[in-house]
């Protein structure tokens, strides 16, 4: 797990929101397991909504996301080769 032991990672979180919906959809269970159900699952959309934009952010960050940046030619000898 990362930071916080009390958070699964994002992966478990999806694979549980997934069985989750799963059993939601079979209709087998009672008004109050339905609902405790949709709790949970909303609480785990909501984890794995931050987990996906705090990534993005990340991705933003490391390719310095600016539209107007312009490729760099290497600097080596004109025939391509590195000196």
């Amino acid at each position: 797990m990362s930071e916080n032991d009390e958070t699964p990672d994002f992966e478990t979180s999806l694979q549980t929101l997934e069985a989750l919906v799963e059993r939601m959809e079979r209709g087998e269970l009672t008004l109050e397991q339905s609902l405790q159900c949709f709790e949970q699952g909303i609480r785990l959309t909501r984890e794995c909504q931050k987990a996906l934009s705090e990534a993005e952010q990340r991705v933003e960050i490391l390719t310095g996301k600016d539209a107007e940046a312009e490729p760099t030619p290497f600097e080596g000898t004109d025939d391509g080769q590195p000196e």
